[in-house]
């Protein structure tokens, strides 16, 4: 599905909504994946220049040990749900997604 499907004399209508869904979705994974990675960048040098202090360094593990928990976590919750699709042979979860292969039979 593209912009110039949904649009009814050049005007969104609310056969767009799934389209901007999946736009908005697309733009939450990259910013969500830019976070992560800074974190962990900043975890790192945080572990660096803790200067032997080992509340600094256990602060900066547990900071690295979330980051990458939270990338994980969106991580495995877009692969269960293309699972639970591919399964079930519903790929009609997946029309909102950002990379949206299925459709809906209306």
């Amino acid at each position: 599905m593209d912009w110039g499907s949904c649009l009814v004399n050049d005007v969104a209508s609310l056969r767009c909504l799934p389209i901007l869904f999946a736009n908005v979705l697309n733009v939450l994974f990259m910013v969500a994946g830019t976070i992560a990675a800074i974190i962990i960048i900043i975890s790192g040098l945080r572990m660096i220049l803790s200067g032997g202090d080992a509340k600094q360094l256990e602060t900066a593990q547990k900071t690295l040990v979330y980051a990458i928990g939270g990338l994980l976590l969106i991580f495995f919750s877009y692969m269960i749900l293309n699972i639970i699709a591919f399964v079930t042979g519903v790929n009609c979860i997946l029309t909102i997604g950002p990379w949206a292969s299925g459709s809906c039979a209306r």
